[in-house]
C-alpha cells in the first residue's frame, strides 16, 4: 500500500541536498568552531557562511542570530530572556490563547515566577483583535509574544498592524514563526519584529536545530551556562553539520518560496473541491485563502477524530488532529476551543491536512477521495 503523507506541519522530511550536504560536512569537517586551530577555523567558517544565509533570509544581520535546538527552545529564550532581562520595567507580558505549547508552557512558568501574563482570545477565524491588544497593552507591558501563522489551522495574524500598535511603546515583540518561515516572506525590519523563532525541521532541513532572532541592542539573559559559544548568548558546542544543512535548506526553501506556496493553496482548492464531489458534510476551520499556503483543518460533523485518525491511517493516508506536541493527548485542541468555545463539537471531529516536499496532486486527489470513504463508512 502506497502511503501518503500530509502531515508535514507536524515535521517535514529532509531534502536531499541537505543530506548531502551534512554528509559531506559530518565527514570533513569535525572540529570544533570555538578551536583557534585550522580545523577549528574550518568549522567556524561553515557556521558563518550558514548564519550570513540565514540572516539575509528574514533581513536581519549575522550577529543577530542565535543558533538553538530548535523552535521550543528558542521560544524559551526569547520568552524566559527578556522577562529576566527587563523585569525592572515591568513584569507584564501579553500573548494570545492560540499559541504553540513552547510559549502558552513558557508563559505558565513565568506566571508561577512572578510575571503576569495576558492571554488575548481569537475570534471564529482565530485571528486576534487589534481593539484587545490596545486594550491589554499596559505601561508594564515589557514583551508581547503572538503566532505568526497557527500549526494547527494556518490562521496568519495581523503581524505588521501589531508591530504599529507597539510602535514608541517599550514592549518587545516577538513572533513564532515557525510554520510560516520558508513559505511567506518575512522581513523583520519591514515587519517592525524584534525576535523571531524558527525551525530547521519544518523546512526540510534536519531536527534538533533552530533559530532565534534578536535585534541589536536587545537585551536577553541566557539560561543556558558554559562556554562562550554564539557571543555568549547561547552555551554549548554547535552543531556545525546540523547548521550547514539548516542553511542548505534555508536556501533550497528561499529559492521555491512563491512556486511551493502557489502549489500548496492549488491543493487546498483540489481537497474541498473533492469533499464537496464527494457530497459530504464538513466545514472549514479558518479561512483557506488567507491562511498559511500549506495547512488546513477541517470540520468533519458525526465523526470522531480518533476513528478518524485510525481510518485514515489504515488508508494510508497520514494526518493529524492538530499539533504533533500533543498527540495521544485525550484534551481537545486548544486552538479550536479558543476559536468555538469548549462544548463546540469542531473540537472533537477536526483534522489538520499539511502539504510539502514530494506531495503530488494525484496524492491529494487519492487522500481526498479515501477521506470521503471513510466518512461515508462512519457516518450513518
Amino acid at each position: 500500500m502506497e502511503r501518503i503523507y500530509l502531515d508535514h506541519a507536524a515535521t517535514s522530511p529532509m531534502h536531499p541536498l541537505v543530506i548531502e550536504k551534512m554528509m559531506d560536512v559530518m565527514q570533513q569537517n569535525f572540529g570544533n568552531p570555538s578551536s583557534i586551530h585550522s580545523f577549528g577555523r574550518e568549522a567556524r567558517h561553515i557556521l558563518d557562511e550558514a548564519r550570513e544565509v540565514i540572516a539575509s533570509s528574514i533581513n536581519a544581520t549575522r550577529n543577530e542570530i542565535i543558533f538553538t535546538s530548535g523552535g521550543t527552545e528558542a521560544d524559551n529564550t526569547a520568552l524566559i530572556g527578556i522577562a529576566n532581562a527587563y523585569q525592572d520595567r515591568g513584569k507584564h507580558i501579553i500573548t494570545t490563547q492560540v499559541e504553540h505549547h513552547a510559549i502558552l508552557h513558557t508563559a505558565e512558568f513565568l506566571e508561577k515566577s512572578g510575571f503576569e501574563v495576558t492571554y488575548l482570545p481569537v475570534n471564529e477565524q482565530g485571528v486576534i483583535s487589534l481593539e484587545d491588544l490596545k486594550d491589554a497593552l499596559r505601561e508594564d507591558t515589557i514583551l508581547v509574544s503572538i503566532i505568526f501563522g497557527n500549526n494547527e489551522t494556518g490562521a496568519i495574524q495581523p503581524i505588521r498592524e501589531i508591530s504599529s500598535i507597539l510602535l514608541g511603546h517599550q514592549s518587545f515583540f516577538h513572533t513564532d514563526a515557525v510554520q510560516a518561515y520558508g513559505l511567506v516572506n518575512l522581513d523583520v525590519k519591514e515587519l517592525g519584529i524584534d525576535l523571531l523563532s524558527v525551525s530547521a525541521h519544518k523546512i526540510n532541513g534536519p531536527k534538533g536545530i533552530g533559530f532565534l532572532y534578536i535585534k541589536e541592542g536587545i537585551k536577553h539573559q541566557p539560561h543556558l551556562h558554559g562556554g562562550e559559544q554564539e557571543r555568549k548568548r547561547r552555551a554549548g558546542t554547535e552543531s556545525v553539520p546540523a547548521i550547514a544543512g539548516f542553511a542548505e535548506a534555508v536556501k533550497i526553501a528561499q529559492g521555491s518560496m512563491g512556486e511551493k506556496a502557489e502549489l500548496f493553496r492549488g491543493f487546498k482548492r483540489l481537497l474541498l473541491a473533492l469533499f464537496e464531489a464527494g457530497n459530504i458534510n464538513f466545514e472549514v476551520n479558518g479561512l483557506p485563502d488567507s491562511s498559511l499556503p500549506h495547512v488546513i483543518n477541517i470540520s468533519f460533523p458525526g465523526t470522531n477524530v480518533e476513528a478518524m485518525l485510525v481510518n485514515m491511517d489504515l488508508a494510508g493516508v497520514s494526518v493529524s488532529s492538530g499539533s504533533a506536541c500533543t498527540a495521544g493527548s485525550i484534551d481537545p485542541s486548544h486552538v479550536l476551543v479558543a476559536m468555538f468555545g469548549k462544548g463546540s463539537e469542531r473540537t472533537k471531529n477536526s483534522i489538520r491536512f499539511s502539504f510539502g516536499l514530494n506531495n503530488t496532486e494525484q496524492e491529494i486527489r487519492q487522500a481526498g477521495e479515501e477521506t470521503v470513504k471513510i466518512i461515508n463508512r462512519l457516518v450513518k
